[in-house]
């Protein structure tokens, strides 16, 4: 007799675990890779892209901050690309790109010049209450990634031990986002 491939089932985190709230910022996600050789690489979500086949401009900054970009390090770094003319705007006269991974960079670590990081909001056990306050911050305090503005777009929520982020939004979050009217 033949087996199928076996497949386990996989493992379930406890709830009860901590977890990190940000900001999410509304923006055009991006990515940086540096490779074993100092080479670096701009992406968007789902491509590569280049100064001739770019996204709003961010392989072209990548290109121009390479120096300081590659005291980031080697490996994959994911975040937001955001700011004039991307989404929301956030009222800023530049684009910005905030890491996703804060936990990486605070505090030991220090962010290369003109990178940053999207804020965080809480860190700490999960607990319903503490997501409801964050999102409640930013509906009556606006943005903390751009001080002023008074439209945030949600935020992010990562459980540290299932290594799974889940986002709510302040506005429409109770509506898959292809019901959602323009």
């Amino acid at each position: 007799m033949t087996f199928p491939e076996f497949q386990g089932f996989p493992k379930i985190a406890r709830l009860s675990r901590d977890i990190i709230i940000t900001e999410k910022i509304d923006g055009t996600n991006a990515q940086i890779y540096i490779d074993d050789w100092g080479e670096i690489f701009a992406g968007s979500r789902n491509r590569w892209v280049t100064p001739q086949d770019d996204n709003y401009g961010f392989a072209r900054w990548v290109e121009g901050n390479k120096t300081e970009l590659l005291k980031l390090g080697e490996g994959r770094h994911f975040g937001e690309w955001w700011g004039q003319g991307i989404q929301r705007g956030y009222g800023l006269k530049e684009k910005r790109f905030s890491l996703f991974n804060v936990a990486r960079w605070i505090p030991e670590e220090v962010v290369p010049e003109g990178v940053f990081t999207v804020p965080m909001l809480y860190t700490g056990e999960f607990d319903t209450s503490a997501i409801n306050r964050a999102l409640m911050v930013l509906r009556s305090e606006g943005s903390m990634a751009a001080e002023g503005f008074m439209d945030p777009e949600g935020i992010v929520v990562y459980h540290t031990a299932g290594n799974v982020g889940f986002k709510k939004t302040i506005e429409n979050d109770d509506q898959p986002k292809s019901f959602i009217q323009s």
